[in-house]
C-alpha cells in the first residue's frame, strides 16, 4: 500500500522518539543540501527532514526544490533547532512530483493578497490560506453540529428556481435556449415555453421561501448552500457566488429569532477558538502586521483573538432602527460631515453607518430591529405602527451586516396586500401562500453569509480571501 503516511500535525503533536514514520508533502525550503522543510497542509508547522550529507546523489538533490512533492521515510528524533520539537532523520527520500523553480510562482518570500488571488489554484500552499481554509472547514462542521444538537432538519433547497426571493431582480438566468435564433413570440418577447423548464428560471438568491415550506411541517430546518447575486459590486464585502446558512423556525417570534442568531454566532466562534487555536494565532499575528501599515486613525482597537473573545463574553446590543438613526444623527461623524451617505429615517443603512454604530459607539455587535417596511422584503411581518416590519440585522465589527432576518408574515391577507404593493406575482406564488391558508403559525428565520463569518473569524479584510475561488464581476477564473 502506497499511503501509509502520518500527517505532520499528528506527528508533531503526539510523535515519540525513535518512531518509524512515513510522511508526504510539499517542499517549503531546502537548505545546505541537507535540511528539507516539508508541509502537508495539516498544519502551518513544517517538519524538518534531515538527509545526511552524501546519502543522496547530486542530480537528485537538484530536484528537491520549493514546491516539489516528496515522500520521506525515517525515524523521529528530537530537534536541536528552535521552534520545533521533532525532526525526521531520513532513511529514504522519494520525489513524487518535480517543480521547476524558474516557473513556480510561490517562492519562499512574502506575496501580496492581490497577487495570490491571481494564482488562487496555488494559494492554498501559503501559510495564510492554509490557515484560512482550515478555519473555514471547522466553521462549516460547527454549523451542522449546532443545528443537529438542537433537532433541526438539514434541507437542500433548489439551486435552479423560478422565484427571486428578495424581489431584487438581480439574478443569473438559467436557460438552454440558443443565443442566436432565440424563439420569440409575436410581440418580440422570448418564448420560454421552448426552454428546458418551459418558463424563465434563475440561480437561487436564497433558499428561504422553500425553507419556510418545510418549517411548516418539520418545525425547525436549516439550509446551507450556494447562493448567487448578479450585483455589479466590486467591493471587499460582496461576491456573486457565496454560501448562506438559512434556518427557518415555526413557533418563533422576532425575539426568539434574535436569541438563536446570537447563540449561533457565538457557538461558531467558540468552536474555532477551541479547535483552530494555532491557525487563529497565526492569523492574528498576520493581521497585526497588516494593521501597522494603516494610518493610526484606521487601525482596529482589538487584535483578532481579543475581538473574538470580546464577542463571546458580551451580550449583543439590541436597538431599533429608529434609535439607530437618532444615534447617527447625533454622532460627531454626522455633524462633521464624515459620512459619505446621508442619514435620515427611511434610508437603508450603509456599511459606514453600520460600522460606526458597532466600532465607534457600542464597540460590540449590534442587533438592529424594526426597519421601515419600504426598504425590506415582502415576506416580513408588518408591525402595528403600519410603518415598520419585524426585521433584524446583526452588525459585526469590521464587516457591518453579517446576519439578516425577520419574523415572517403569517397573516394571509396582510401578506397578499404587501405583495400587491411590491408587485410580487400572487398567482405564481400560490404554493407559498398555501402555507398561510393551511395551518399558518408564527414563524421566523434569518440568513448568515458564510464568507462574511469566515472573514470575521479569520480577520481577512477582503471577502475574496474567504472563499477558494471567488466569483466577482468580470472574474470567473479557475
Amino acid at each position: 500500500m502506497f499511503n501509509q503516511r502520518i500527517k505532520i500535525r499528528q506527528l508533531l503533536e503526539s510523535g515519540t522518539e525513535g518512531q518509524e514514520a512515513v510522511v508526504m508533502g510539499w517542499v517549503r525550503t531546502f537548505r545546505n543540501n541537507q535540511f528539507i522543510a516539508l508541509n502537508d497542509g495539516s498544519t502551518n508547522q513544517n517538519l524538518q527532514i534531515v538527509a545526511e550529507l552524501g546519502t543522496l546523489e547530486d542530480a537528485f538533490l537538484k530536484r528537491i526544490t520549493t514546491g516539489a512533492s516528496l515522500k520521506a521515510v525515517g525515524k523521529l528524533i528530537p530537534s536541536p533547532g528552535k521552534g520545533q520539537k521533532w525532526e525526521l532523520k531520513a532513511e529514504k527520500v522519494e520525489i513524487l512530483g518535480d517543480c521547476d523553480p524558474e516557473k513556480y510562482p510561490l517562492q519562499p518570500k512574502k506575496h501580496s493578497l492581490e497577487f495570490l488571488r491571481e494564482i488562487a489554484h496555488l494559494r492554498f500552499r501559503t501559510n495564510t490560506f492554509s490557515a484560512v481554509f482550515r478555519v473555514r472547514h471547522s466553521l462549516a462542521f460547527a454549523i451542522h453540529q449546532f443545528y443537529h444538537e438542537r433537532g433541526f432538519i438539514y434541507l437542500h433547497t433548489p439551486i435552479i428556481t423560478a422565484t427571486d426571493a428578495e424581489g431584487a431582480g438581480e439574478t443569473f438566468r438559467v436557460t438552454t435556449l440558443p443565443f442566436d435564433g432565440t424563439p420569440r413570440r409575436d410581440d418580440g418577447s422570448v418564448n420560454f415555453t421552448e426552454d428546458f423548464f418551459g418558463r424563465p428560471t434563475n440561480l437561487t438568491v436564497s433558499g428561504q421561501l422553500e425553507g419556510e415550506l418545510a418549517a411548516m411541517a418539520l418545525s425547525e430546518i436549516y439550509t446551507f448552500g450556494p447562493t448567487f447575486r448578479a450585483e455589479n459590486s466590486n467591493t471587499a464585502r460582496h461576491l456573486a457566488e457565496f454560501w448562506m446558512i438559512e434556518p427557518e423556525m415555526a413557533f418563533y417570534d422576532l425575539e426568539d429569532n434574535m436569541n438563536l442568531a446570537e447563540e449561533f454566532i457565538k457557538y461558531l466562534i467558540r468552536f474555532a477558538i477551541d479547535n483552530n487555536r494555532e491557525d487563529l494565532e497565526f492569523l492574528a499575528a498576520r493581521l497585526e502586521e497588516e494593521e501597522k501599515q494603516k494610518p493610526q486613525s484606521e487601525r482596529s482597537e482589538w487584535g483578532l483573538l481579543e475581538k473574538l473573545n470580546f464577542v463571546l463574553q458580551n451580550q449583543f446590543e439590541r436597538i431599533t432602527y429608529t434609535e439607530a438613526i437618532d444615534i447617527l444623527l447625533n454622532s460627531p461623524a454626522y455633524k462633521k460631515k464624515k459620512f459619505k451617505y446621508d442619514v435620515k429615517w427611511g434610508i437603508d443603512l450603509q456599511s459606514e453607518h453600520e460600522r460606526w454604530l458597532v466600532e465607534k459607539y457600542f464597540k460590540k455587535p449590534v442587533i438592529v430591529t424594526n426597519y421601515p417596511k419600504q426598504i425590506k422584503a415582502f415576506y416580513m411581518r408588518q408591525n402595528d405602527d403600519g410603518k415598520t416590519v419585524a426585521a433584524m440585522d446583526i452588525l459585526a465589527p469590521g464587516i457591518g451586516e453579517i446576519v439578516g432576518g425577520s419574523q415572517r408574515e403569517e397573516r394571509l391577507e396582510k401578506l397578499k396586500e404587501r405583495m400587491r404593493e411590491m408587485h410580487i406575482p400572487i398567482k405564481e406564488m400560490w404554493w407559498y401562500l398555501d402555507t398561510r391558508r393551511f395551518g399558518a403559525v408564527p414563524h421566523a428565520g434569518f440568513g448568515l453569509g458564510f464568507e462574511r463569518m469566515v472573514q470575521f473569524v479569520t480577520g481577512m479584510s477582503n471577502i475574496r480571501d474567504a472563499i477558494a475561488f471567488p466569483r466577482t464581476p468580470k472574474n470567473a477564473e479557475f
